[in-house]
């Protein structure tokens, strides 16, 4: 699975996206509110540590998560 931090403009504010092996989507959601989407992909228990993954990336890398 692979995480991406994208830099929001403007009014639009940032978001992450998740992408499995083949790169496809798997969720996207705000930075600040992650809970429902990672529920719904069953990662509701390792949301802290997703979040703190994705706190500490900078803007636009790709990192890929190893869960």
């Amino acid at each position: 699975m692979y995480v991406i931090k994208v830099k929001g403009v403007a009014k639009i504010p940032d978001y992450v996206q998740l992408r499995d092996d083949a790169f496809t989507l798997l969720a996207y959601f705000r930075v600040d509110r992650p809970d429902k989407s990672l529920e719904k992909l069953g990662l509701g228990d390792k949301a802290a540590d997703i979040m703190a993954i994705v706190k500490e990336m900078p803007f636009g890398q790709i990192k890929k998560l190893e869960l």
